[in-house]
């Protein structure tokens, strides 16, 4: 037996075998688990109060009875990506716009996580935005889609499976429509 033919052939071996580590696929590279799930919701009075989602939460549903005077519930929720929760880093509130004539959609991979409104239909509606992240990494939200007509005065809605809420738009007074856009939690490393 050649010794020396043995004693290249161990670090040969090691070589590979720290090669082949270096090629087996990251965690960001593989398939990840997506959940999104509403962990609260608050009911505020429509025409005066500002509302923001908790720390680390996004926009995933609305309801609301009656006109300015009415109340209005909002649903937030948690994403989490293989059971780890995604940090949303909130910005701030977007410029006034009339609501009787009002279209919002969030910039790009950017959830809603809050709505303020003052005064009727007439009165001003901003909204606040959050982009998202992962172990370091902006999570993106794709499939952008708007839903059809609800009557302002009159309506619940929830986001649909992985989905989250990325705009709105409303006409009219109370009994006017509104309209939500959505996106869906999208992950690829």
């Amino acid at each position: 037996m050649k010794t020396r033919t043995y004693g290249k052939a161990v670090p040969v071996l090691v070589a590979a075998a720290a090669a082949a580590a270096l090629t087996v696929a990251s965690p960001a590279s593989a398939a990840v688990t997506i959940k999104v799930e509403r962990i609260y919701q608050e009911t505020v009075l429509e025409r005066a109060d500002a509302f923001s989602c908790p720390a680390n939460q996004v926009l995933t549903g609305r309801s609301h009875v009656g006109d300015e005077n009415g109340w209005t519930t909002y649903y937030c929720s948690w994403i989490l990506i293989n059971g780890e929760q995604v940090e949303v880093h909130a910005g701030d509130w977007s410029a006034s716009q009339r609501e009787s004539r009002s279209s919002y959609s969030a910039p790009t991979d950017q959830a809603l996580v809050g709505r303020w409104h003052t005064g009727d239909e007439n009165g001003m509606t901003r909204y606040r935005t959050g982009a998202l992240y992962w172990q370091g990494r902006q999570v993106r939200l794709t499939n952008l889609s708007w839903s059809g007509e609800y009557k302002e005065s009159n309506h619940t809605v929830q986001a649909g499976y992985n989905r989250v809420f990325v705009g709105r738009s409303h006409s009219g007074d109370e009994n006017g429509k509104t309209r939500y856009q959505y996106g869906t939690v999208t992950f690829t490393g």
